[in-house]
């Protein structure tokens, strides 16, 4: 099966993380159907994702200012989650060690405790299905069972579930029985071209503003 491709679901300038161009699985594991799954976090012109203060070496951080999400692919809503809070942002080394150990208490959680706040969209029936991970809480603008096209609003970037600081999560899979879901491979057109490629990390990405946007070429 050839690689799902998918527009970059949102705009501006945001740094990849945790990419399956530099390994699969890309976030140490296959569970979840989050083998092949990358991260992006926003960041401004100087490549930082917030302005550095003895906060960010030593303790939490406001989450940040939200951006929209919008719709990768063209497809139908086939779930959606809402009401998970937004952590203050973890930066901090230190910090991040004693989060660590707390995921697998968010796993027991399920989809909510790890996802967050979420959309999945269905590119047909039965799949495969898009998944946008970590949307701030109250942002999620479309239901299930809606259309939505390449380009439309489906939330605003969060830091909701088992998130660090703010980011949006995409990954691909067969299934949303996420127990058994296998992930999937995918490939990211770039704006303003018909090139496709898998950014790889710390590899900074500007997404299409709307008028840039078309719609995926179909793969077999």
């Amino acid at each position: 099966m050839l690689p799902v491709e998918l527009a970059l679901p949102f705009h501006g300038r945001w740094v990849t993380q945790n990419s399956p161009a530099n390994r699969v699985p890309s976030h140490g594991t296959d569970l979840f159907g989050s083998s092949h799954a990358i991260d992006f976090v926003r960041v401004d012109a100087r490549g930082l994702s917030g302005a550095r203060t003895w906060r960010t070496l030593v303790a939490t951080e406001p989450p940040g200012t939200f951006l929209g999400i919008v719709a990768p692919t063209a497809g139908v809503v086939h779930a959606v989650h809402d009401g998970e809070e937004d952590h203050e942002a973890r930066r901090s080394q230190l910090l991040l060690i004693g989060y660590a150990l707390t995921q697998a208490r968010r796993a027991r959680h399920g989809s909510a405790g790890l996802a967050g706040n979420h959309v999945v969209i269905a590119l047909a029936e039965g799949g495969p299905y898009v998944l946008l991970a970590h949307l701030r809480r109250g942002s999620v603008a479309v239901t299930p069972g809606q259309r939505v096209e390449v380009g439309s609003v489906v939330g605003a970037c969060g830091n909701s579930g088992n998130s660090t600081e703010p980011h949006v999560h995409v990954q691909v899979s067969d299934s949303i029985a996420w127990d058994r879901a296998r992930g999937l491979p995918m490939t990211f057109r770039r704006p303003g071209t018909q090139e496709t490629f898998v950014p790889r990390n710390g590899e900074i990405v500007a997404g299409a503003r709307p008028d840039e946007r078309g719609s995926p070429r179909p793969t077999a």
